[in-house]
């Protein structure tokens, strides 16, 4: 999460979104940086506005604009498989070497997903649970030219980006069957990002 105090402006942390490129590329500009430990890191909308939105609103009289990132849902789960994939996760229970990206995908639409395929929900992440308002600003992963076009206006001159943290490269294959599947029983995951203008 970075917050620029004087832009009134947080840029949320959601995870496999390219946040920590930001990150990295914020850092020294920045008034506050939560790198760690990842649950603050990735703190979602609700968590925000349970415990850092106040700071602002009652110590600082901030009224502070919220901004997230969301990917394509199949390209999202793409990335936390190959993630999970990568050598250091060898042995880890959360590792996908032993399962094929199909069934990665029929695992995480499970009701109670397998250790490897708990990943969480971008629409959870961005729902406020009636604990304060929604993200203020939605971009979309696939369309970094729009909100590099937001931050030049809110911050000035963008510093230049690197990947960081990034998940292997590998093809992925996925049947139109398991794709169907997935997009029925996460359909609101489809509309988020339908829905980001």
């Amino acid at each position: 999460m970075l917050v620029f105090y004087k832009e009134r402006l947080v840029i949320l942390s959601v995870p496999k979104t390219g946040t920590t490129a930001l990150e990295a590329a914020f850092h020294d500009r920045a008034d506050i940086v939560v790198a760690n430990p990842p649950d603050l890191k990735h703190a979602s909308i609700y968590r925000y506005n349970r415990f850092f939105r106040p700071m602002f609103d009652k110590v600082c009289n901030a009224k502070m604009e919220t901004v997230a990132v969301i990917r394509e849902p199949v390209s999202w789960l793409g990335s936390w498989y190959r993630y999970r994939r990568r050598p250091s996760m060898n042995g880890h229970p959360n590792a996908t070497h032993d399962v094929s990206f199909e069934e990665f995908v029929q695992a995480y639409v499970r009701g109670n997903p397998p250790p490897f395929a708990k990943i969480g929900s971008q629409v959870r992440f961005i729902d406020p649970r009636d604990h304060g308002p929604d993200v203020t600003h939605l971009f979309r992963y696939e369309e970094p030219a729009r909100l590099r076009q937001f931050l030049t206006e809110r911050l000035g001159a963008m510093p230049e980006l690197t990947r960081q943290n990034a998940s292997p490269e590998m093809a992925l294959e996925l049947s139109a069957k398991a794709e169907q599947k997935y997009r029925k029983k996460c359909a609101e995951e489809f509309a988020l990002y339908d829905s980001i203008d």
